[in-house]
């Protein structure tokens, strides 16, 4: 039998992330000064760059897009409201 696999925070993950990434020294080197396996490093290396937003995204539409958004959903949180407000009152006038 195998040795179970540590638990590792995501606060340890996001800074062996960091510190791979600030210095460009290879997995191995920033794995053995924290103490992790270098290829769980990789692997947590590529699962932050994933998840990152592309380095060529527009900030701009990025904000006209969380704009409209947010009307969207002011405009469906009214729809909702007059929908529960009829369904009420017509619950109401089958009594």
């Amino acid at each position: 039998m195998g040795k179970p696999c540590p638990k590792h925070t995501a606060e340890l993950k996001r800074r062996a992330v960091r510190l791979y990434n600030e210095r460009g020294t290879t997995y191995a080197e920033v794995a053995r000064e924290i103490g992790v396996d270098p290829s769980s490093l990789a692997d947590w290396v590529g699962r932050a760059s994933a998840a990152a937003p592309d380095a060529g995204a527009n900030p701009f539409q990025m904000a006209e897009d969380l704009r409209r958004l947010g009307r969207e959903n002011e405009r469906l949180k009214r729809e909702n409201e007059i929908l529960l407000k009829a369904s009420a009152f017509f619950a109401g006038r089958r009594l």
